[in-house]
């Protein structure tokens, strides 16, 4: 999706999906969501979240069970817009870092 002011393009979010057992349908997951800077403070991205809380299928065809996403913890002004938007923290996200595949290829 992308999020234009007028004629520029000032933003885009990469919306995705899977299914959770634990809530009972699927998770709409906000993958990427990017304000180029000069368009920053406008409440683009405060919209755009709000229009997904209220269901708008215009945004996310089906009805989702709940909304998710991760933010680095260096990003404080990120984590002030998800916590003012009452997102909470939930699972914890654990990793397994794969080596570079090419790593391991001889030459």
């Amino acid at each position: 999706m992308v999020c234009d002011a007028g004629r520029s393009l000032s933003g885009y979010a990469l919306l995705i999906s899977f299914w959770s057992n634990e809530l009972g349908g699927e998770i709409c997951v906000i993958d990427e969501l990017f304000v180029r800077p000069a368009y920053r403070g406008r409440g683009l991205a405060t919209a755009l979240i709000e229009r997904l809380m209220r269901g708008d299928r215009s945004l996310w065809s089906r009805a989702a069970a709940a909304l998710a996403l991760e933010v680095t913890p260096e990003n404080s002004r990120a984590r002030a817009l998800y916590e003012r938007l009452r997102f909470q923290r939930a699972n914890v996200c654990m990793q397994f870092r794969m080596s570079d595949p090419k790593a391991g290829e001889s030459s």
